[in-house]
């Protein structure tokens, strides 16, 4: 049975997915998405994803579409309770994280590099004003902590990096917080880490 990611190597939450496949040694076919060309808008990937966004992922008859869901299933099938414990304290303190991901991290970090990077048109001081905002309260947690969520790396630290340490494409600096810093250094020191163009 074949696993595939329809993906778009520039795309942060095309690579939460690569990043966690390999982690956890999951063998992956790449399968690369035109996305200039808008082929993620026309069948047949729109009839895989009707929202007509990457990533697309397969898994046999199993298709899924958002990061964070793809996390999620990947983490249960090939994880352990180490990247998404099913006990319900600590599942719900991960999906806390995950949360953030898809909303403060998506429209902050991400959004401002949409703009800079990709010219999306976009309210980028907005977008700078959010990131700043979740950079802090990252920073503060992660002063005291090694990891988001429960004390080890989970799927919580890799759906956030990507977009976090992607900020300087939108014209963010990490410079004022040397405890995200370090967190992204820990996660690129895990075995299988594998990086991105500009991580």
């Amino acid at each position: 049975m074949t696993t595939k990611l329809y993906d778009l190597e520039l795309s942060g939450n095309c690579y939460k997915v690569r990043l966690l496949a390999s982690l956890l040694g999951v063998p992956l076919q790449i399968v690369p998405v035109d996305f200039l060309g808008g082929e993620h808008k026309k069948p047949p990937l729109l009839s895989l994803n009707p929202f007509g966004e990457i990533p697309i992922f397969q898994d046999g008859d199993v298709v899924l579409r958002d990061s964070q869901a793809i996390l999620v299933y990947i983490a249960r099938k090939w994880g352990g309770e180490s990247w998404l414990p099913i006990e319900p304290a600590g599942l719900a303190r991960v999906f806390e994280w995950l949360m953030t991901a898809g909303n403060e991290i998506a429209r902050g970090p991400n959004d401002a590099r949409l703009h800079d990077k990709f010219g999306y048109d976009l309210d980028v001081g907005l977008a700078r004003k959010k990131a700043h905002r979740v950079y802090a309260l990252l920073e503060a947690h992660l002063s005291n902590e090694q990891w988001l969520a429960l004390g080890r790396p989970t799927i919580a630290d890799i759906a956030c990096m990507p977009y976090v340490a992607l900020g300087h494409e939108g014209g963010l600096s990490l410079g004022d917080f040397p405890a995200i810093r370090a967190w992204v250094d820990r996660i690129k020191a895990l075995p299988g880490f594998i990086g991105m163009p500009a991580i």
